[in-house]
């Protein structure tokens, strides 16, 4: 199996030292299965060309150390497929570039330049479509070809093997940890087993641009041979670094801001000797906006109870109990994966009986009509119904606004107005893969009015994040109110 690895950038030459490899020399090295080559078949001043030649030993996979019970025949596809061998094979050829560490070109490490890598045959069973939906969202250019079973035989038809092409502007680190951890979820199989040890890869190499992927679930489900513990806790620490992005996609560029506004946290030898009184603190994310506008309108009501209905990964539920005046919390959400990381976040068995018994977390739908939504305060939505297909917002609207009928309805949702704040985004396209639709503020309004006309319910509508005139802000508040059952005012 032959990879090629185009990049294009003055002094090219100088990616030598961050890929560790002289130009001039033919690495050569054994590993786990067999045996890899990196060489540069091309080096000019605006371009270098790196290759790696991986020989695969099949007799070895079946009788050695690597041995499973997926290789049963000597004669097997490996050696000539890009797969998680061909991954250690970077990995025992490319150790260096993988670290994102350079002592002689520092200033290089974090420079993007364009990269073309061609892999004559990638094994994927997810075909085409899963191809681009791992790499796209990284920023590659992707073109893939299907290969017929036998070139000769057309009549046989196609197997599950591509010719690809990525094209992209990436760091040298970013490209190989694309490949090193991708490949294998293309694959959807590994030569070796998988323990907590292949967590602690996926969460090494796949860092922020990982918990930023719209299809991490998946690639930690591949990644990981669909065992569900090793899932669990590498989507939990992916949220955390998540968490630690402020959400980036839904924030507006801080080049807008003053530049006194900086999203970066000073430093003592990086503070500027201007008095402290100037120094602009750090603006909670777009998403903390959200979860701490939703908990003002539940504590407005001196609600003692609280259901969040899409709880998802548990955000909310974390705020709620730190609220003492509710007693009674409940999630519900339609993900089993969701609601496993909500009880991770939450250390559901190490809270005390007290505190444990305030809260639940439980399985189910807001299309079907369950009585355990019902007697609550307050029922929030926070980023929920933009999620549904609007044919089915009706059956949602009943079984909340008719059949549990809290005091009080909390709902965040996107202005699709503000969309063309973010690039990738723009006019046309919605904020996340998984949104059916998204209202303007007249059209949120709209809903709102004919929802509460129709279910006894007043609403009044806020904007979230920084507004502007023309388009208004990020997100938007919806709160409904019911009409035999009006805000209790809240002494101080």
């Amino acid at each position: 199996m032959l990879i090629t690895l185009t990049c294009y950038a003055p002094n090219a030459a100088e990616m030598g030292f961050l890929l560790g490899k002289h130009p001039a020399s033919v690495f050569e090295r054994d590993f786990s299965a067999g045996k890899v080559w990196a060489f540069y078949p091309e080096v000019a001043d605006d371009h270098l060309t790196i290759a790696c030649l991986t020989e695969i030993d099949p007799v070895g996979l079946v009788r050695g150390p690597a041995a499973n019970a997926l290789l049963e025949q000597y004669v097997n596809d490996r050696p000539y497929v890009a797969s998680s061998l061909t991954s250690v094979a970077l990995k025992t050829a490319f150790a260096t570039a993988m670290s994102g560490r350079s002592q002689s070109h520092p200033e290089r490490v974090n420079e993007k330049v364009r990269w073309e890598v061609t892999l004559p045959a990638v094994a994927c069973d997810g075909g085409e479509n899963l191809i681009r939906r791992l790499f796209t969202p990284l920023g590659y250019t992707v073109t893939a070809t299907r290969l017929p079973l036998d070139a000769h035989f057309p009549a046989w038809g196609e197997a599950d093997l591509y010719t690809v092409r990525l094209e992209g502007m990436q760091t040298v680190q970013d490209m190989f940890t694309h490949l090193y951890l991708l490949l294998p979820v293309l694959d959807n199989t590994k030569h070796y087993y998988v323990d907590n040890d292949e967590t602690e890869k996926l969460i090494a190499h796949g860092g922020t641009w990982l918990a930023a992927h719209p299809e991490r679930e998946l690639i930690a489900r591949r990644y990981l041979r669909y065992k569900r513990p090793l899932i669990t806790s590498a989507l939990t620490r992916l949220a955390e670094v998540e968490d630690e992005a402020a959400s980036e996609i839904e924030e507006p560029a801080e080049a807008e801001e003053p530049a006194e506004a900086s999203d970066k946290p000073e430093t003592p030898e990086a503070a500027a000797p201007a008095p402290v009184s100037r120094r602009k603190e750090k603006e909670p994310g777009l998403h903390e906006q959200r979860l701490q506008a939703v908990m003002a309108a539940i504590r407005e009501v001196g609600a003692r109870s609280l259901a969040d209905l899409g709880c998802g990964e548990g955000r909310l539920l974390a705020l709620a109990l730190k609220e003492p005046a509710l007693t009674r919390i409940l999630g519900i959400d339609v993900s089993s994966q969701a609601l496993a990381l909500a009880r991770r976040r939450l250390r559901l068995e190490r809270l005390p009986d007290a505190q444990r018994g305030r809260i639940q977390i439980e399985q189910g739908s807001l299309l079907y009509r369950d009585r355990r939504l019902e007697g609550f305060d307050v029922a929030a939505l926070v980023e929920v119904i933009e999620h549904l297909d609007t044919p089915r917002l009706g059956a949602m609207e009943r079984i909340i606004f008719e059949h549990a009928r809290p005091r009080r309805v909390v709902i965040t949702t996107p202005n699709r107005e503000y969309n063309v704040h973010w690039e990738p985004v723009g006019n046309e396209r919605l904020r996340h893969q998984d949104h059916r639709f998204e209202w303007t503020r007249a059209e949120c309004q709209a809903w709102a009015g004919r929802v509460a006309a129709s279910y006894h319910y007043r609403f009044s509508h806020q904007e979230l994040g920084p507004a502007e005139p023309e388009i208004g802000a990020p997100s938007q508040l919806v709160i409904f109110d019911r009409l035999d059952a009006a805000p209790k005012e809240v002494s101080a």
